[in-house]
């Protein structure tokens, strides 16, 4: 995934106020009415910290958050009005913040590894995919390989633009050699990348998997 940027951040250390308003102050009156709406602590520091990914990333092309017009398209994906050429995606669970940012159309997604879900695998996730889940060795496995194709799905969804109009099922994740996705959706290649991360917690540490998603020409 070459010029592919990707950026982190635990937003717990927002949890300290005066920190948290001196980011404030530098973002954009769109993102500050975000944050306002958020009505729970940790949903604000989630909004506030995708403004900084947001901006840090921006910052690399000599813009940042606050000069840009942010759009969304029809069905949510955000998109820079005067600069189509930059490509950008943001996702969050819990403590940490994930950004992307592009040349070609890109989407990624983080979530804190909890609870598998089989029954909503069965129902959502292609035969295959959830076969892959039922032959793992042992619960944590399966924990890890569920949110693993979570985060696939969620970061292709997230390319097409088209978000949950397609169907979970409607396509399928292939690990052979490398990640491939089976689709009818369009005849583009898609790349993927994935990322463990590991979070001090208490009374445990915290494990998220990511997935970032490109569409080649």
């Amino acid at each position: 995934m070459n010029n592919v940027k990707i950026y982190k951040m635990d937003v717990t250390e927002l949890e300290d106020s005066g920190k948290f308003e001196g980011y404030y102050r530098e973002m954009s009156a769109e993102r500050r009415r975000k944050i306002d709406r958020c009505r729970r602590a940790g949903a604000k520091r989630l909004s506030l910290g995708a403004g900084i990914l947001l901006d840090r990333g921006l910052s690399e092309f000599g813009l940042r958050e606050k000069s840009v017009k942010i759009l969304q398209g029809e069905n949510g994906k955000p998109y820079l009005a005067d600069y189509p050429d930059i490509r950008f995606n943001l996702s969050h669970s819990n403590h940490l913040v994930l950004a992307v940012f592009a040349e070609k159309e890109v989407g990624c997604d983080i979530e804190l590894v909890d609870r598998q879900n089989l029954k909503l695998a069965k129902r959502f996730f292609c035969p295959s995919e959830y076969g892959h889940l039922l032959h793992q060795t042992d619960e944590e496995q399966q924990r890890q390989e569920f949110f693993r194709l979570w985060t696939l799905k969620e970061s292709f969804l997230k390319v097409t633009g088209k978000g949950m109009k397609v169907p979970l099922n409607s396509f399928c994740f292939l690990f052979e050699n490398e990640v491939r996705v089976r689709q009818q959706i369009d005849t583009a290649e898609y790349q993927f990348r994935e990322m463990i991360f590991e979070r001090a917690a208490e009374p445990e540490r915290e494990v998220y998997r990511a997935a970032v998603c490109l569409r080649m020409p």
